[in-house]
């Protein structure tokens, strides 16, 4: 049997080729997208990547299908973006945010 690796994880099927900081970058790329995340609607973590940006529930009579990132869910820029946008609602409806 193969040893199984420890640091290298996703990208160890690469072996010793491509370079170990191209290795780490892909490793980076490829952990979050083949991650499982939590559903909005049903709450189950069971969104799975289907394709380049497109994200789905596999969870039961779940099935809904939303964008995102290429490679993660909720891209670093969307999360900012849509609590900048909520602040600024919140802010124009004269909510205050804590009650």
């Amino acid at each position: 049997m193969a040893k199984h690796t420890v640091k290298v994880g996703i990208s160890g099927k690469y072996g010793t080729r491509y370079g170990s900081s191209l290795r780490k970058q892909c490793k980076r790329l490829e952990v979050p997208q083949h991650a499982r995340y939590p559903c909005t609607f049903c709450g189950r973590k069971t969104i799975k990547r289907v394709s380049f940006g497109i994200w789905k529930c596999h969870g039961q009579g779940c099935g809904k299908v939303m964008s995102g990132g290429a490679y993660m869910l909720a891209t670093p820029a969307a999360v900012t973006a849509r609590s900048t946008l909520r602040r600024l609602r919140d802010i124009a409806t004269g909510k205050t945010g804590q009650q």
